[in-house]
């Protein structure tokens, strides 16, 4: 894949989020993106589909994004993946657990999705992004 469109591993147990997150990403963005219902779905996933980034939902049930992130990093080659969290919880306490855990950044939901591909690319290349990306007005 080309050093500026990641393939996304982007897992999200709400169907709804995943449908307009593969929109935005896909046909508004032009990444190429896999999508997994659970962390256990993503764990078995991953290996084979080789992500360039982890774009997760925080709070999902059995296994939350952290929980997720943390099996995930276990896998060989995802050790330091580039993760990005997905959350309506965006106070500055929540968000400073979660970029404490080795995140890239935290996503607010809901997201602009005609921006968060935009968004998305930046942080995976490394260049400065807002810890909380606010939705668009």
């Amino acid at each position: 894949m080309s050093q500026d469109m990641p393939v996304v591993l982007h897992v999200d147990d709400d169907e709804d989020v995943r449908e307009i997150a593969r929109i935005a990403l896909e046909v508004v963005g032009g990444l190429k993106v896999i999508q997994c219902a659970s962390g256990s779905q993503a764990l078995e996933v991953a290996p084979g589909a080789k992500p360039d980034l982890f774009l997760l939902d925080v709070m999902m049930p059995e296994m939350s994004g952290l929980e997720t992130l943390q099996h995930l990093r276990e896998l060989p080659g995802f050790e330091q993946t580039p993760a990005l969290f997905m959350t309506a919880k965006v106070q500055p306490r929540d968000v400073e657990e979660l970029l404490e855990t080795g995140a890239a950044a935290v996503i607010r939901k809901p997201f602009d999705p005609m921006t968060v591909s935009d968004e998305i690319v930046r942080i995976w290349q490394h260049e400065p992004a807002r810890p909380a990306m606010a939705a668009s007005a």
